[in-house]
């Protein structure tokens, strides 16, 4: 058991971290055993993302002026958040993913950005590509039209010669 000084710095860091998280999804994880529930907090760790049960008391106290104080009304039951920093499409995709072959999995709500995502919501979210894959899409694009235009100038020169050389066998013919 927790004593009155421990619980409050629990508070105050779990408080810092939801401060930086880019999205922060509630979970219930009743029913599910211990080594399920380590492969869950492995493969969300090799995804970046920190996994913890907390109770439904410090986590209302520690979301307290934060974008994640939406969901305390959630806060129910045997209560689990996933937290991540940078990506936030990770912890939906992962979540979602273990939450198939799982179903004592919950996946309560999530927030993200100061708004509240439902289940739907982060199913969606999680079918998008990886943040990589979506850089990567953004890049090739943003190569694509300076290089297309540059073919298309590259085409200027040469068909004006074409068109010259036309005008000119037609004279010579005439």
């Amino acid at each position: 058991m927790l004593n009155q000084n421990e619980k409050k710095q629990l508070v105050e860091a779990l408080h810092q971290k939801l401060t930086k998280s880019k999205i922060v999804i509630l979970t219930e994880y009743k029913g599910l055993n211990v080594a399920k529930l380590n492969e869950l907090r492995r493969k969300l760790k090799a995804a970046n993302v920190e996994y913890r049960v907390v109770k439904n008391t410090l986590l209302i106290r520690a979301s307290e002026n934060t974008d994640v104080s939406l969901i305390k009304d959630k806060c129910k039951g045997a209560t689990a958040i996933a937290i991540s920093y940078d990506d936030p499409v990770a912890p939906a995709k992962v979540l979602s993913d273990f939450a198939k072959d799982n179903e004592k999995l919950e996946i309560k709500v999530g927030v993200m950005g100061g708004k509240l995502i439902d289940i739907h919501g982060l199913r969606s979210l999680s079918a998008l590509p990886s943040r990589e894959i979506l850089l990567g899409q953004v890049l090739s694009t943003m190569i694509a039209v300076p290089t297309s235009f540059v073919r298309a100038l590259s085409n200027v020169p040469e068909r004006l010669l074409y068109a010259l050389q036309a005008i000119k066998d037609q004279k010579d013919a005439a």
